[in-house]
C-alpha cells in the first residue's frame, strides 16, 4: 500500500498530464469541450479514475464519452512517460455529475425561497388564533377590588 500522500500527489499529476494532452488536440472529432474535474488513484498506484465534465448537449457527452474510451491507451501511455512510477496505471473515465447536482441544488434553493416568501405573506396577514397576548399576568390590587364587587 502506497503512501495516501504519495497516491494524491500522483493523482494531482495525472489530472495536469491529461488536461495538457486534451488540450494540445486528440484526432477525434467526436471529443467536445472536456474540462477533468479530479483524479482519484488507489492505495496501490494500479488504478486512476478520472472525472470529467463536457460542456454541450447530451449527445456531446455521449460522444466525447466514446472518444474518451477510445483515447484510453493513448492518454495511459502519456501519463506512463511523465510520472516517476514503476507501473502505470490503469485509467477509467467517469462522467462528473456535478453540473446536474449544481442544477438541482440550485432549483431546490428557489424553491425554498418561493415557499418563504408565500409564508411571510401569510404572515402579514394572520391574525391571533386567541388574545393577543394569552399569558396570565399578575394580578393587581384594581382587579381585586373589581372582583370583590361582583
Amino acid at each position: 500500500m502506497a503512501d495516501p500522500a504519495r497516491a494524491a500527489k500522483m493523482a494531482d499529476r495525472i489530472k495536469v498530464i491529461i488536461a495538457k494532452r486534451l488540450e494540445r488536440g486528440i484526432k477525434d472529432p467526436r471529443l467536445g469541450f472536456v474540462t477533468i474535474t479530479d483524479v482519484r488513484v488507489t492505495g496501490d498506484l494500479q488504478h486512476a479514475s478520472v472525472f470529467y465534465t463536457v460542456y454541450g448537449t447530451d449527445e456531446e457527452r455521449i460522444d466525447t464519452a466514446a472518444a474518451l474510451k477510445s483515447a484510453t491507451g493513448m492518454l495511459r501511455s502519456e501519463v506512463g512517460k511523465n510520472i516517476t512510477a514503476r507501473l502505470t496505471p490503469s485509467l477509467e473515465f467517469i462522467a462528473d455529475g456535478i453540473p446536474e447536482n449544481a442544477a438541482l441544488i440550485e432549483s431546490l434553493l428557489a424553491e425554498a425561497h418561493n415557499r418563504d416568501v408565500e409564508v411571510e405573506t401569510l404572515a402579514k396577514a394572520a391574525t391571533y388564533a386567541g388574545d393577543e397576548d394569552p399569558y396570565v399576568k399578575p394580578r393587581t390590587f384594581d382587579d381585586e377590588d373589581d372582583d370583590a364587587d361582583n
